[in-house]
């Protein structure tokens, strides 16, 4: 059984499993990586390009073991993300997304990030949300969205803004995040 934390599913993996978990998150732009603080520009052609990154970023999501992915995480500036809704089937995309309708009602939980391996930092965010998007066809959709789900498309969405959860969590969070991603001196 899995257990989700933040946008990172947590589970015992195989080796072979933990292998293609390690070459997803080495093809996911990290911390500090410039491209996750730019703004992604919004898709004009729906077409094969647009489908091949879809089907690309599914992938690396599934195979890091994450409930989300934007375009910058693919280092795409073009504003796509993919998700996983827990009880859907397969992985949707949302192509120019846009979030109408939050809740007035916030909640506060932990989130990860795939692109911030190691971290979990607090952050408040509406409880229910109205997604609207398209799909890699270009037609539009709506989902009413509420708990995890609407906190992943509200973090996929920032992400495509270029803000990260280190700007949506107290000081304190962001201190000891900041600490933990700095690297290490090796000491002999």
């Amino acid at each position: 059984m899995s257990e989700e934390h933040g946008q990172v599913i947590d589970e015992e993996l195989s080796a072979e499993n933990e292998a293609r978990r390690r070459l997803a998150l080495a093809q996911i732009r990290q911390w500090p990586d410039p491209v996750l603080k730019l703004r992604a520009e919004g898709v004009e052609a729906f077409d094969d390009d647009l489908r091949r990154l879809v089907e690309r970023m599914q992938v690396l999501m599934a195979e890091a073991r994450g409930i989300g992915l934007a375009g910058n995480q693919a280092g795409v500036l073009r504003r796509v993300f993919v998700f996983q809704i827990e009880d859907e089937d397969g992985p949707r995309a949302a192509v120019n997304p846009t979030i109408v309708d939050p809740s007035e009602e916030l909640e506060t939980a932990d989130e990860g990030c795939l692109s911030m391996q190691g971290v979990l930092v607090p952050v408040e965010r509406p409880r229910a949300v109205t997604l609207e998007a398209h799909d890699v066809e270009g037609a539009s959709y709506r989902l009413e969205l509420e708990g995890l789900a609407a906190r992943v498309v509200q973090h996929e969405l920032d992400h495509l803004d270029g803000v990260l959860i280190l700007e949506r969590t107290t000081p304190e969070a962001r201190r000891e995040a900041m600490a933990a991603l700095r690297p290490q001196p090796i000491l002999g």
